[in-house]
């Protein structure tokens, strides 16, 4: 199978949010503790519509269509002075390669000609990695422009996000490399960041390993980095005697932590979409809050 591609356009101190329309997850270990998330409710001074897909596992070429569709979208609301919120879509994909754009064939392990999984070279930065279901893919298609104009910076909040997810919730410490891109335990990777933007819109984004299969980055060498492996947000907490939660409970409580964290670093107020297709004019301007979610 040959690479496809598809070219179409080219840590901050404690912050306060809120979000809106979330569910609390509740967990009870085996030795008798709760472990609880809930979403701060406090203003904020950007809105960002938020479509949960977090459960439904969505086609790479699929989402990276929407993402397009939307920074195009945007970047003519931008124009107009009418860009008046950001967008957050959270997802899984089916198993696949994606490439950055300078990324090498030398760094996948089989034959592209007959590869195990569909590849794809994209426009993010970045080098090889692997996409499958039990990993959180965050998509923050975010104007720059009201934030911080600064893509150092930008990736810095990404990891930060991923960071105090591991550690508020599973109390876990995770840290960043230096010089290198992205999140890790010991010297494991368990969170890719690759992002791409336009005239200061931002897409591609963040994909964190919680009960995905690790095999299939044995044929990659994940992110170029022979020296590193990765793991499994899954595999370091059945470390733990006490840690006994089943694959999606452990999906929901991650992703309820991601949505907290990613509002309070990024000072925005999540307002949950409805989805109920999968049409990327759901992504319009003009959709609507799902009250019920």
């Amino acid at each position: 199978m040959s690479i496809t591609n598809h070219w179409s356009i080219a840590s901050p101190p404690p912050l306060h949010a809120k979000v809106k329309n979330q569910s609390s997850v509740r967990l009870r270990f085996s030795n008798g503790a709760d472990t609880e998330v809930t979403a701060f409710k406090q203003d904020s001074n950007r809105r960002c519509k938020y479509f949960d897909m977090h459960k439904q596992v969505v086609p790479y070429t699929e989402a990276w269509s929407w993402q397009k569709s939307i920074v195009a979208r945007r970047q003519t609301l931008a124009q107009k002075d009418e860009d008046n919120s950001d967008m957050l879509l959270v997802l899984q994909h089916p198993p696949v390669y994606t490439l950055g754009t300078g990324s090498s064939e030398e760094h996948l392990n089989f034959d592209i000609q007959d590869s195990p999984y569909d590849v794809y070279r994209t426009e993010r930065g970045g080098e090889v990695t692997y996409h499958g279901p039990g990993q959180l893919v965050v998509y923050p298609i975010l104007n720059l422009r009201h934030h911080k104009m600064d893509l150092h910076w930008y990736l810095r909040s990404l990891e930060e996000v991923v960071i105090r997810v591991l550690s508020s919730t599973f109390s876990i410490k995770a840290s960043r490399h230096e010089g290198l891109t992205g999140v890790w335990i010991g010297n494991q990777k368990i969170a890719a960041i690759g992002i791409r933007a336009s005239q200061w819109i931002t897409y591609h984004g963040l994909a964190l390993n919680v009960t995905t299969n690790l095999t299939p980055f044995q044929f990659i060498v994940p992110c170029g980095l022979r020296d590193r492996g990765v793991c499994s947000l899954k595999n370091v907490l059945q470390a733990s005697p006490n840690w006994h939660v089943g694959d999606m409970p452990l999906m929901d409580l991650t992703h309820e932590s991601l949505m907290k964290e990613f509002s309070e670093v990024f000072q925005l107020s999540l307002d949950v979409q409805c989805v109920s297709n999968s049409d990327y004019s759901l992504f319009s301007s003009d959709s609507k809050d799902c009250a019920s979610v």
